[in-house]
């Protein structure tokens, strides 16, 4: 169910739900959000220990932290009322097993989506621009110019047509590049055609350029996978701002190690990369930390997404971005 119609679709019961007490995972977030409905109290519960000043038997709805997960196992047992919990991420994979089925999930969804976009991009013109060559040759005083292929022109596949997909097709298209959306089955839109998941091995010989934002699920894990990068032309870029175990590590590994195909990865499967992984030291391989969404925009803007939701909360109204409705499905 999508954000909206799980809101469209609250009984009139759900939509008079007050939460009335609302955890956040900082002193900053608590402060900045005290003040935004006299119907909910704001308390701090950063997970390493007891919520501070107040009951985890009265905490209705949590906000959880905006980076890892692993702590976080059993915390929210200590709240046995909860019927919300929050992410500060578009991406919500691992999110269910830590709460009960009646319990909602609401993501960041919009947040990241300019940050996100950005970085996808940034990683396609380094990679296709030969920066991360120059910034090596740099270290060592050595000037080697060489013709790169450039973004413009490019064909790019692009694996994911939600919010962030959309705003890097916008931005894809500024740099005159053609692009090709994928989704998870095929379809027309406003925009026009979306091909499905399962024409990627068909479509791989035909595009320079793999850009993956689909979101992590059983039906997206592996999605590229040796069948797909095989398919690819010699020299294709694949890009990867999604979830590490949306491509295939092993077979992204084997094919860039030989210099058939170059990737820059803003994710990795696992994660963490351990230091003596293979894809560190790969020719054409440009990797930066998940880091897509993490700019100075990202405060201003959750803190603007949780805002609206306290005061959603407040009047006993469906929060946005609902992916799991609980209470309010």
């Amino acid at each position: 169910m999508t954000p909206s119609a799980a809101s469209a679709s609250s009984s009139p019961s759900a939509r008079n739900r007050v939460v009335s007490t609302l955890s956040v995972p900082s002193a900053e977030l608590r402060d900045a959000l005290a003040d935004i409905s006299p119907n909910v109290e704001v308390v701090l519960w950063d997970f390493t220990g007891a919520p501070v000043g107040a009951d985890p038997a009265g905490i209705q709805a949590a906000v959880l932290p905006y980076t890892g997960r692993a702590h976080l196992d059993g915390a929210l047992d200590a709240a046995p009322n909860l019927v919300l919990v929050q992410t500060q991420s578009t991406g919500y994979d691992g999110v269910a097993d830590l709460v009960g089925d009646g319990v909602a999930i609401a993501t960041a969804s919009g947040v990241h989506a300019a940050a996100t976009a950005e970085l996808a991009v940034g990683l396609a013109l380094a990679s296709l621009r030969g920066i991360d060559d120059a910034v090596r040759q740099q270290a060592e005083g050595r000037w080697s110019p060489a013709r790169h292929p450039g973004l413009a022109d490019r064909r790019v596949l692009l694996v994911g047509v939600g919010g962030i997909g959309e705003e890097i097709r916008r931005r894809l298209v500024t740099f005159e590049a053609t692009v090709t959306r994928v989704g998870s089955t095929a379809r027309e839109d406003g925009i026009g055609h979306v091909h499905g998941s399962d024409e990627l091995v068909a479509l791989a010989p035909d595009h320079d350029v793999v850009v993956v934002i689909t979101p992590l699920s059983d039906a997206t894990r592996g999605l590229i996978g040796r069948e797909v990068l095989a398919a690819l032309p010699d020299g294709a870029l694949v890009v990867n701002v999604a979830r590490g175990a949306v491509v295939d590590t092993d077979a992204l590994t084997a094919e860039v190690r030989t210099g058939r195909l170059r990737a820059a990865l803003d994710v990795v499967d696992p994660e963490p990369l351990p230091t003596d992984h293979p894809l560190w030291r790969a020719p054409g391989v440009i990797i930066t930390p998940h880091v897509g969404g993490n700019t100075e925009a990202f405060p201003p803007r959750i803190l603007a997404l949780l805002e609206r939701q306290v005061a959603l909360l407040g009047e006993g109204q469906a929060p946005e971005n609902l992916v799991a409705g609980g209470p309010w499905a």
